[in-house]
């Protein structure tokens, strides 16, 4: 078993770019990061469940998201 993570090196030009961000641009990626993964969860779930309709795909959508909600406000901030 290995004793360090194996992850990916920090990309500082990234943080650096972050950081030059207008709140509003800071928003507006956190947005588009979500409608990324709101798309790819729903994708998911078209491919899981291809019989249903576009309604009740959603709502299947809105619990997979509730329950990662709940799942998420179980943990306590570490700062």
């Amino acid at each position: 078993m290995p004793t360090e993570l194996d992850l990916d090196p920090i990309d500082l030009e990234r943080i650096h770019m972050l950081a030059k961000l207008t709140p509003g641009g800071r928003i507006r990626l956190m947005l588009n990061a979500r409608e990324l993964a709101v798309g790819l969860i729903r994708g998911r779930l078209r491919r899981r469940y291809p019989d249903l309709d576009p309604a009740a795909l959603n709502l299947k959508l809105l619990e997979e998201l509730e329950r990662a909600q709940e799942t998420r406000s179980g943990f306590e901030s570490v700062l």
